[in-house]
């Protein structure tokens, strides 16, 4: 209600394929989630940015009444009209880096007034001051002045016979030696001078692990049903292919061109089924963002949103893998019997499990659609060539590939599981006619180079192992990159702030306005971490 999102408050909010909301409600959207819980300290960049003046306004109004009931709220203003400036309390103003003024807003007009630089009449003060500091178009406005007939009559005679540059030179130098400046170095003093306590940031939610995990599992499921990249579009093609490749094994038999195509098949269904579950990786890195958002804020523990997120995916996987591994089995023809059936199902399964945390290991690490999904292509591909058909694990190099790649690829364990649940117990017609059959075991182990002394189930239960391993590495990856991001930010912004002092602009400000122009400063410095006001 305070956002007047009323209106729209049974829609979605849209993605690549559906509209949903426009942008300005997605603004004052994201703004209601940050002040749900009413923080003691909010930071805003550019709240009203992309509003209408009359949204901006309320918004503004509603941060103003954050801020009176004993919160404190910082924010970035994008070119204000006059009444949403004469709603903020304190004004801070910058420029290169450099404060200009840093007082009560009200007082900001007199300041520039006494400085030779007072606002006209009926003129915006936010405006006058950007016109007075923003020495960006400096070199334009030189380059245009001959063109020029006349300059604007609303500005002061001062900004009209000074560059931007000389006009910013006096402010500060006038900001240097005012009372603003004084107070704010004597409140500075005071603040340095408080006994601190030790502050220990409290990330631990309100709400129990359980109530957490039920409104995390819930939302995901809700989030991924409504996705239609998410989910459904690999379904069709899960789907689309296993038809496919039913088609082209249909009814293979038990002859003996049937032993390699039974384990192209086989090879394909673990191999390339699997290979499919990369199309999530943009999905992946989205919901990354909103979980890095809302962990930054402590609304729920690493742990929890891993386990939810498995619970959440589980049923759309597990759609997927049976889906292909029914039609796959009914129409090759493969083994018969249901424990066969329920095998291919449940292998499947396992290994899109494993893929997908891999995914998303990778989409912690490499934020990145791009980089995300070559990465992703290069990891599935070498678990591919590692997996035993195109070259038996056997001959392998010992060094690196069979030791420990090998061992811990989960398509080498889920095609092994495969072909023994397919081939172990059948028998084939021989290569020459007249001769004995061979038996399923003995392909196994001439053939394929697989051992056949433990159980399919073994093979089950290490994909199972390798997901569960794959998940505990991925919260370790999210652990510590919550500890140690902030530190790498930390060294790296203050090697920014002493190479930004070393330049001569901002070692020294002529105390008079000079008549050769500043340097000028590309926006992109100015941005992030690269700016002095971070």
């Amino acid at each position: 209600m305070e956002m007047g999102l009323q209106d729209c408050a049974n829609r979605l909010i849209g993605n690549w394929h559906l509209r949903g909301i426009s942008g300005g409600e997605k603004k004052r959207l994201s703004i209601a989630l940050e002040i749900l819980t009413r923080p003691s300290l909010l930071f805003l960049d550019e709240p009203t940015s992309g509003l209408d003046s009359a949204s901006a306004y309320f918004v503004a109004q509603t941060l103003r009444n954050i801020a009176h009931d004993g919160k404190t709220v910082i924010s970035s203003i994008h070119q204000p009209s006059s009444e949403v400036f004469a709603l903020f309390d304190d004004l801070c103003l910058l420029s290169g880096g450099q404060i200009i003024y840093f007082g009560p807003a009200h007082k900001a007009v007199e300041f520039f007034g006494k400085a030779g630089f007072p606002c006209p009449s009926r003129r915006n003060p936010s405006d006058h001051f950007l016109r007075c500091i923003n020495s960006d178009f400096d070199t334009v406005t030189t380059t245009m002045a001959p063109r020029s007939t006349h300059e604007p009559k609303t500005l002061a005679p001062s900004i009209m016979n000074l560059p931007t540059a000389a006009t910013k030179a006096i402010l500060i130098e006038k900001y240097r030696w005012s009372e603003y400046a004084t107070c704010a170095r004597a409140r500075i003093k005071e603040i340095s001078n408080f006994e601190g306590h030790d502050y220990e940031r409290k990330i631990k939610s309100q709400a129990k692990w359980w109530k957490q995990l039920l409104t995390l599992t819930h939302r995901s499921f809700v989030n991924m049903s409504r996705d239609v990249g998410y989910y459904w579009i690999r379904l069709t093609i899960y789907v689309a292919l296993s038809l496919c490749v039913g088609t082209i094994f249909f009814d293979v038999g038990s002859s003996y061109r049937s032993i390699f195509a039974r384990g192209a098949c086989g090879a394909f269904i673990s191999g390339f089924m699997t290979f499919m579950s990369i199309g999530g990786f943009p999905s992946f890195i989205e919901e990354m963002k909103v979980f890095y958002k809302e962990r930054l804020n402590g609304y729920y523990g690493i742990a929890v949103y891993i386990l939810s997120n498995f619970l959440s995916s589980f049923p759309f996987v597990a759609v997927m893998s049976f889906a292909t591994g029914t039609i796959t089995y009914y129409m090759v023809r493969l083994r018969p019997g249901f424990s066969h059936l329920l095998y291919i199902c449940l292998d499947l399964l396992g290994c899109i499990a494993v893929v997908e945390t891999s995914m998303m290991i990778i989409a912690a690490l490499v934020p990145n659609f791009l980089m995300g999904l070559i990465i992703g292509a290069g990891y599935i591909g070498l678990m591919m060539m590692t997996a035993g058909y195109f070259r038996q694990i056997y001959d392998l190099p010992k060094f690196f590939w069979r030791y420990p790649i090998s061992y811990i690829n989960y398509g080498a364990w889920g095609l092994q599981g495969a072909f023994k649940n397919d081939l172990m117990g059948m028998e084939f017609d021989p290569m020459i006619p007249g001769g004995p059959k061979l038996k399923g075991e003995i392909i196994l182990t001439t053939m394929l180079g697989m051992k056949i002394d433990y159980s399919k189930w073994w093979d089950l239960a290490a994909v199972i192992f390798i997901l569960m391993l794959l998940r505990v590495i991925f919260f370790f990856i999210l652990k510590f990159k919550e500890r140690a991001v902030p530190f790498l930010h930390n060294i790296y912004t203050k090697q920014t702030l002493e190479r930004i002092k070393k330049r001569p602009s901002f070692r020294k400000t002529p105390s008079f306005a000079s008549k050769r122009h500043q340097p000028l400063h590309p926006l992109s410095s100015q941005e992030g971490l690269n700016s002095p006001s971070y």
